[in-house]
C-alpha cells in the first residue's frame, strides 16, 4: 500500500480488462500498477493505454512488493492457477466470473486463499443492480410469499465467428462450457442468490445444436429447491438475435420479474386470497441489452462497485461483497446441469 491507496494489478487484457482498469481508476482507494498476458502485444498494447508496467509472466507481477490486489481476466479455466499463485504471494484477489470451471479447482482456490488469510472476491455484478437488490429485500421480507417458482431465461446470441475469434472460446478445458457457463452463469448466480436457499437436484438436457464447439449453445435444466419450489433455466447462445435475460420469481402472494437491470413486473398482496395487483415500480440501470448480442456491451457500473467493495474490504479486513464460497454455487449448479445431461439421470446436489 502506498500513499494510502492499495497497488492493484490485472492479469489477463482480454474483453473484460477495460472494465477492471477503469474501475480502478475510479477508486478512490486503489491505483492501477501493472497487467500481465502472456500475449505479449496486446499486453504491451494495454499497459502503455493506463500506463502502467507489463510483465508477460504473471508471477512476475505477483513477485513486485507494491502489488496488494490483482483482478483475475484469464480464460476462465485458469483463473485457479493464478489466483493460487496470487495466494501464495499475499496477493488478494478479484476474480471474474465463473470462479472457475471444476469444483477440484475452486476448492483449491478458496483453500489456498483461506490458509494464506487473502481475500477471495468474485464478479457477479448484476447483483449490484437496483432491480436485484429491491426483488431481494422482497423476498427475504416476505413479500412473495411461500416460493413456488424461480426460473432465468438466459437467451443470447454468439455467432460461430465469436467462437472462433480465440482458441480457448468453447472449449471444456478454458471455458468450461458455453450458453450457461459462460455467458448464462450471471443469470444462475442472481437466480440463486435472490431465492437464498439451495438447489436439490436437477433434471436437464444441453447440447450443442448450433454451434461447431465442443461445449453446449444451448441448456434446459429443471430445478428442485430445498423448500419444494420448481425453477426452469434456459440457456443459449444460439437464438438469433439474442433476447433480453429475465429472472421471474413466483410465490404464493405475488410475482416479480426482472429484464436484464429493469422490473418489469411488480405484483404483491397481503392477503393469500386476494389477487394479486401489478404496482408501478421504476428502476432502470444501464445499457445492459445491448450485452445479450455483443459481449462487450455491460455497463460499468456494477465492476465499479465491486472493485470499490473490494478495496475496503482489504482495507477493513472484512469478506467482500462476494466470496468465493458463494461464487462458487452458480458452478455447482452448472456442473451438476452438466452431469445431469451427460448420464440423462436427475442429479442431487449435496
Amino acid at each position: 500500500m502506498k500513499d494510502g491507496k492499495l497497488g492493484w494489478g490485472i492479469v489477463g487484457c482480454g474483453v473484460i480488462a477495460p472494465w477492471h482498469a477503469e474501475s480502478v481508476k475510479r477508486c478512490p482507494d486503489a491505483e492501477l500498477v501493472a497487467v500481465s498476458d502472456y500475449v505479449e502485444s496486446k499486453g504491451r498494447e494495454f499497459a502503455e493505454k493506463y500506463g502502467v508496467a507489463f510483465h508477460k509472466d504473471y508471477r512476475e507481477l505477483l513477485s513486485r512488493d507494491d502489488i496488494d490486489v490483482i483482478s483475475v481476466c484469464t480464460p476462465s479455466g485458469l483463473h485457479g492457477e493464478v489466483t493460487i499463485a496470487a495466494a501464495e504471494a499475499g496477493v488478494h484477489v478479484l476474480c471474474e466470473k465463473p470462479l472457475e470451471v471444476t469444483k477440484e479447482k475452486m476448492d483449491a482456490m478458496i483453500r489456498a486463499c483461506r490458509e494464506r488469510g487473502v481475500k477471495l472476491g468474485c464478479v457477479f455484478q448484476r447483483r449490484t443492480y437496483m432491480a436485484s437488490q429491491m426483488a431481494k429485500k422482497a423476498v427475504e421480507e416476505g413479500k412473495l410469499g411461500k416460493l413456488v417458482l424461480a426460473d432465468a431465461y438466459l437467451k443470447y446470441y454468439r455467432s460461430q465467428k465469436y467462437y472462433d475469434s480465440a482458441g480457448w472460446r468453447g472449449t471444456w478445458a478454458l471455458d468450461g462450457g458455453g450458453a450457461l457457463m459462460n455467458q448464462g452463469v450471471h443469470g444462475v448466480d442472481l437466480l440463486l442468490w435472490l431465492v437464498g436457499e439451495p438447489v436439490v437436484s436437477v433434471y436437464a438436457k444441453a447440447d450443442h445444436l448450433v454451434r461447431n464447439i465442443e461445449v453446449e449453445d444451448t441448456a434446459v435444466a429443471l430445478l428442485t429447491f430445498q423448500s419444494g419450489a420448481y425453477g426452469v433455466i434456459e440457456g443459449t447462445t444460439s437464438v438469433n438475435p439474442g433476447e433480453p435475460t429475465k429472472i421471474m420469481l413466483h410465490g404464493k402472494l405475488g410475482t416479480i420479474a426482472i429484464e436484464e437491470s429493469r422490473i418489469v413486473r411488480w405484483a404483491t398482496t397481503t392477503g393469500e386470497d386476494d389477487l394479486a395487483e401489478d404496482q408501478e415500480v421504476q428502476v432502470e440501470e444501464g445499457e445492459e441489452e445491448r450485452a445479450m448480442q455483443d459481449p462487450t456491451a455491460i455497463g460499468m457500473a456494477g465492476h465499479m462497485t465491486l472493485v470499490n467493495d473490494m478495496a475496503r474490504a482489504v482495507i477493513e479486513d472484512r469478506e467482500p461483497m462476494i466470496p468465493g464460497e458463494d461464487a462458487r454455487k452458480a458452478v455447482d449448479l452448472i456442473l451438476a446441469i452438466y452431469e445431469s445431461a451427460r448420464t440423462g439421470e436427475e442429479v442431487r446436489l449435496q
